[in-house]
């Protein structure tokens, strides 16, 4: 049997279809290998509320409320009050996912920096952590964080190298890795992973997307993010539990979580 760890799932999409059949058993199986907090983030109005009533009542799972890129053209002001609501809930520990895609553009540049600066806003407003997707658009992402001026919060599915992690971590952010990192032909990635401080190091799926190598083309689960945990220790040296100890806790201060 596998030894016994702790470890935060800080990125998954459990409210998504693809698990309707078998929710319960894909969160029975992430405890199993040790996954003992979830952080269910939402990507529009509809996903966020979805992502509250999911955590509601589940010991370690912790909702977030937020307009993806993809859907900053839907980001209008009755979409935004209801974010805000969301948001200003004490259950809620994050603002977002939000950010910039550069690589995808379903939603035009000038919206998608828009919404990233009222994301950005509203959490230091609100003083929580601010999840962010950047996908080719790392000069931009660091501006719009520059710009806002005292905001915390993770990189979520970190997908560049070691050259680009200076500015995130002077602006104090979390470094979070997925299956992403095991990919063969992601060398830079995997530099960062090594590199990152371990003060700084955090884990996700954001499952059902991005299964590790062994598992990849297959549904993402939260018990897969123990895989890239493992990967890294390895490739760091360190001792699986340890590392599980030192990013749980991470998350744990990042997020401020109460369990």
């Amino acid at each position: 049997m596998s030894a016994r760890i702790s470890i935060t799932d800080t990125h998954a999409h459990l409210f998504w279809a693809s698990f309707d059949a078998d929710r319960e058993e894909v969160i029975a199986r992430a405890r199993e290998r040790g996954v003992e907090r979830f952080v269910v983030v939402g990507t529009d109005v509809a996903t966020s509320k979805a992502a509250f009533e999911l955590c509601a009542g589940r010991a370690g799972f912790f909702p977030t409320a937020g307009i993806h890129p993809h859907d900053a053209t839907a980001s209008d002001a009755a979409a935004r009050a209801e974010i805000r609501e969301l948001c200003s809930r004490t259950e809620c520990v994050a603002v977002g996912e939000t950010g910039l895609d550069w690589f995808k553009e379903y939603s035009p540049r000038a919206e998608q920096l828009e919404n990233f600066h009222w994301h950005a806003a509203l959490a230091r407003e609100l003083d929580k952590p601010l999840v962010v997707h950047s996908r080719d658009a790392h000069v931009d992402t660091v501006e719009v964080l520059r710009s806002a001026g005292g905001v915390r919060g993770v990189m979520h599915c970190y997908s560049m190298g070691p050259d680009e992690l200076a500015p995130y971590l002077e602006l104090g952010f979390y470094i979070s890795f997925s299956g992403m990192v095991t990919y063969p032909k992601n060398t830079a990635n995997r530099a960062a992973a090594e590199q990152v401080p371990l003060d700084r190091i955090v884990f996700e799926t954001d499952c059902p997307y991005l299964a590790p190598q062994k598992k990849r083309g297959t549904r993402n689960e939260p018990g897969n993010v123990r895989d890239v945990l493992e990967a890294v220790a390895g490739w760091r040296g360190l001792d699986v539990q340890e590392l599980a100890r030192v990013s749980s806790a991470n998350a744990g201060r990042l997020f401020r979580l109460t369990e």
